[in-house]
């Protein structure tokens, strides 16, 4: 988790239910100019989203960012697909890990630091469907203690 996160903008809470993440990286998006307007108000959704790694450079595709109200003619396309900006040094990194089988590059969040738009897109290992229900009882099992030791501390 970068250090200094401002406000959260979108999560993509699918991401850790459908993914063992790996791994985290902090990169900025380039942005039109009614596109960082829309995130400001808070328009964005990474649903359905992912990252990509196209002749080396890394594009972040379907996350959709909605029209802004004042824009008229200059407004953007909400799908549009958006490159990220990563030091070289990470694309490389992640250009090796993407090549192994099932490994995928998930946005994780999108969210604003010192003025501008960042996403954080985590290196993530897709699970099985049995690693999904295990995390299920997982959770549920500790639902179900915390819910225990609620009452406990009731009496």
């Amino acid at each position: 988790m970068p250090k200094g996160m401002g406000k959260v903008v979108a999560q993509n809470k699918k991401a850790n239910h459908d993914y063992f993440i790996e791994d985290t990286y902090e990169a900025g998006i380039v942005l039109q100019g009614t596109e960082i307007k829309s995130i400001r108000n808070g328009r964005a959704n990474l649903k359905d989203s992912y990252a990509k790694v196209e002749r080396g450079e890394v594009y972040l595709h379907n996350m959709h960012v909605s029209p802004y109200e004042q824009g008229n003619r200059y407004n953007h396309e909400p799908l549009r697909t958006r490159k990220l900006l990563l030091h070289k040094k990470e694309i490389s990194k992640l250009i090796g890990m993407t090549k192994e089988e099932g490994y995928a590059l998930v946005p994780l969040k999108v969210y604003l630091k010192n003025g501008y738009a960042k996403v954080l897109i985590g290196l993530g290992k897709g699970k099985k469907k049995y690693d999904k229900r295990e995390d299920l009882k997982k959770k549920e099992a500790k639902r179900d203690i915390e819910r225990a030791f609620r009452e406990r501390q009731k009496e």
